[in-house]
C-alpha cells in the first residue's frame, strides 16, 4: 500500500472514507476489497503529486453585510485564480482600463458603474468569462430581516463566519493550497481574521495550515481582482433587489446572465466552476 507522510495524510483525510488511528500513525483505507484499495491509493497519490504545489489566490468581498443597515439583500463573493496567473490577470485588467482611458490606479466599483462607462464595464465582464482561470462563487442572502440569531444561540458575527464558511468551503480543495484576501474594512479586525482562519482550517482538518496558508486583509483600490469581485457581487445584489434604474448596471447584469446561463437569483449546481451561487434562506421558527 502507498505510504504517505503525516503532512500528506492531514491534507488527504477529507477525501477518504475512513481514517483509523494506529500506533500514532494514520492508516488510510476505503470500504472495498484489497485490489480496489491499492488502485485507489495509486490514483490518489497520482492526483496528489500532480497538484501538491498548486497555489490559488482567493479575493473576497461583501455587500450590505451589517446587521442593521436596513438593506435586506446581502451578498458575499469571491473571485479566485491560480497564484501564478494573478499578476498577468491584473495587468490585463489594467490594460482594459487604459483602453477606455481609465487611470490604471483608479478603483473599479459597482457603485461607479454608469452609462458613460458601460462599454468599459462590459469589457471587464467579458474578460472574466473569457479567461478560464478566473472563477466566481457567491452566497446570496435574500432577506436578512428573517434572521433570528437568538433562536439559534448565536450573534450576528457568529452567523457571519458561517456564511463565509459557506462561501469558501466549496472553493477549497484539500489537494491545493490557498491564500485568501479580504477587503480591509472595520468589520475585519485582526482577531476576526484569525478566527475565520481557524474555522476554515479546522473544517478541512488543516490543523497545520498547509491548505489555507494565509488569510489577510488588503486594500481594494490596490488589488484589481478584489475590484472584479466587487463588480460581480454588485450585479448579483442588483438583480435580487429588483432594481432597474441604471441602464449600464442592467446591461451588465443581462450580460452576466447571458454568459453564465444563469438567472443569478437561484442556487447553481455545486459543480459549477465559472459562476457558482448559493441562495441561502434563513430558517423560519417552528410554531
Amino acid at each position: 500500500m502507498t505510504e504517505f507522510s503525516l503532512r500528506e495524510k492531514v491534507r488527504l483525510t477529507p477525501l477518504l472514507r475512513t481514517v483509523n488511528p494506529k500506533n500514532s500513525f494514520w492508516t488510510l483505507s476505503v470500504q472495498q476489497n484489497q485490489d480496489d484499495e491499492s488502485t485507489y491509493h495509486k490514483i490518489l497519490q497520482t492526483k496528489y503529486e500532480a497538484n501538491m504545489s498548486t497555489l490559488f489566490n482567493i479575493y473576497c468581498d461583501e455587500s450590505c453585510h451589517l446587521e442593521k443597515d436596513r438593506q435586506p439583500v446581502m451578498v458575499l463573493g469571491a473571485v479566485w485564480c491560480p497564484k501564478d496567473r494573478s499578476r498577468e490577470i491584473s495587468v490585463r485588467l489594467r490594460e482594459i482600463k487604459h483602453k477606455h482611458h481609465i487611470p490604471p490606479r483608479q478603483e473599479v466599483k459597482w457603485t461607479k458603474v454608469s452609462p458613460s462607462k458601460e462599454a468599459f464595464y462590459l469589457d471587464l465582464l467579458d474578460y472574466f468569462f473569457d479567461d478560464d482561470d478566473l472563477h466566481f462563487r457567491g452566497v446570496l442572502i435574500p432577506n436578512k430581516s428573517k434572521l433570528n440569531h437568538d433562536l439559534f444561540g448565536q450573534t450576528h458575527d457568529d452567523w457571519y463566519y458561517k456564511m463565509f464558511f459557506e462561501l469558501l468551503n466549496v472553493i477549497i480543495d484539500p489537494l491545493h493550497r490557498y491564500h485568501v484576501y479580504l477587503d480591509i474594512k472595520d468589520t475585519w479586525s485582526r482577531m476576526k481574521v484569525a478566527k475565520l482562519h481557524k474555522v476554515l482550517s479546522n473544517a478541512k482538518y488543516d490543523f497545520s495550515r498547509h491548505i489555507i496558508e494565509r488569510i489577510q486583509t488588503v486594500r481594494s483600490h490596490e488589488v484589481e481582482m478584489l475590484q472584479l469581485a466587487d463588480l460581480l457581487i454588485g450585479a448579483v445584489g442588483y438583480v435580487n433587489r429588483n432594481l432597474s434604474q441604471n441602464h449600464a448596471k442592467v446591461a451588465f447584469v443581462e450580460r452576466m446572465k447571458k454568459r453564465s446561463g444563469r438567472k443569478l437569483t437561484a442556487t447553481t449546481l455545486l459543480r459549477e466552476s465559472k459562476v457558482n451561487l448559493l441562495r441561502w434562506e434563513a430558517s423560519e421558527p417552528l410554531l
